[in-house]
């Protein structure tokens, strides 16, 4: 039986969390963050919107049902570390051609177990997400804490750019194509892809510095601005962009990041929350219908209600704490959500979002004549 190795888990307020290492060996730095999600750790790995983060999974254990080739979300992994109470050693699903550990080891995602992952989440829940690093090199606290201080906060902090694909692609609409969406690929799940497929839609994903003119050329019928990691608020040029499909009135939907940059393309500022809302378990209370919907989130900002135009409504709210969850344009064929409607693996409550987005579509077709 392998013997595994001493790691060490540092947190920028001096904190710390010994355990033991799985998956690769090595030392990273990101953002602190965890994830209240009991399945879909693939999905969450590969989930671009965590690239500069190091994620902790709130469930005690993790690997159970192994890694296969159909459930990820992107090319690879994103992640910067991966923190778990402890990793199946027993990968039981039908489905499954990889173990937890090899994928990680694969992909060089460094993790740490056996360490209190309550305590680690309880801790993060009162002081806030912050820099952190997994070292299976350094396992002095104090050394590796001075590291933790010279890496990059997540304020400010552009990583679109890391994540998003070198040159446009297009995924085929499913049976006949109804119409054409041009994704703005931020950090897209492929998720997303699959549910405009299946509403006839042909998407064309480009890449995040993708100019509002090399859009139009495209001639899409609707924009999707997808999900993504970093601040918002260091994605300037992007939201000129985006100014300039709204002004011609092209249907435009977003999601988390996407949705940020659309509230930011109003005028609206954004901010950092203290922790984020990351899980499949997030109650969000539409205004319109007064419904209730269990959604999928991973961000760590938000829409700053105060700062919208009058122009621009709030359309669903977070019941946990009351941020923006949601906002549509009073007049311009534009909405957006803060949370995940693709949700794989779910819950699927917000699915509905992408026939609404194809339904706005519709009615700008028939309006046109």
């Amino acid at each position: 039986m392998q013997i595994s190795k001493e790691a060490i888990l540092v947190l920028e307020d001096g904190r710390s969390f010994r355990g033991l290492s799985f998956g690769a060996e090595g030392e990273v730095f990101g953002e602190m963050v965890f994830n209240t999600s009991m399945t879909g750790y693939q999905e969450i790995l590969t989930d671009p919107s965590y690239a500069g983060q190091i994620v902790a999974m709130t469930y005690p254990l993790i690997g159970n049902y192994g890694v296969n080739s159909e459930d990820v979300e992107s090319r690879r992994p994103w992640v910067e570390g991966f923190v778990v109470r402890e990793s199946s050693q027993v990968s039981s699903n039908w489905r499954s051609n990889e173990t937890l550990e090899s994928y990680l080891k694969r992909y060089n995602i460094v993790g740490i177990e056996r360490i209190d992952t309550r305590a680690l989440v309880r801790h993060i829940r009162d002081k806030g997400a912050m820099r952190s690093a997994i070292s299976t090199v350094e396992l002095d606290a104090d050394a590796l804490l001075k590291k933790v201080l010279e890496s990059p906060k997540m304020d400010n902090r552009e990583l679109a750019s890391v994540v998003t694909v070198d040159q446009k692609y297009e995924v085929p609409a499913e049976g006949d194509e109804l119409f054409h969406i041009v994704c703005y690929d931020f950090g897209v799940k492929t998720n997303s892809l699959r549910e405009f497929a299946k509403h006839g839609c042909r998407i064309t994903v480009v890449p995040a510095g993708t100019s509002a003119a090399e859009v139009i050329a495209l001639n899409p019928d609707g924009v999707f601005l997808s999900n993504g990691p970093g601040d918002p608020a260091s994605m300037n040029e992007v939201v000129e962009e985006i100014k300039a499909l709204i002004d011609r009135e092209t249907p435009v939907f977003g999601i988390c990041l996407g949705h940020q940059i659309l509230g930011k393309s109003f005028g609206a500022g954004t901010y950092k929350l203290k922790f984020g809302h990351r899980g499949g378990n997030q109650p969000i209370k539409d205004l319109e219908t007064g419904k209730i919907e269990i959604t999928a989130h991973n961000h760590g900002f938000a829409i700053d209600r105060e700062s919208l135009p009058d122009e621009v409504e709030v359309t669903h709210v977070n019941i946990n704490d009351d941020t923006v969850a949601g906002i549509k344009h009073k007049s311009l064929p534009v909405f957006s959500v803060q949370y995940h409607p693709e949700a794989a693996p779910g819950p699927h409550d917000a699915e509905h979002h992408f026939a609404r987005f194809v339904d706005l579509m519709k009615s700008k077709a028939v309006a046109a004549g």
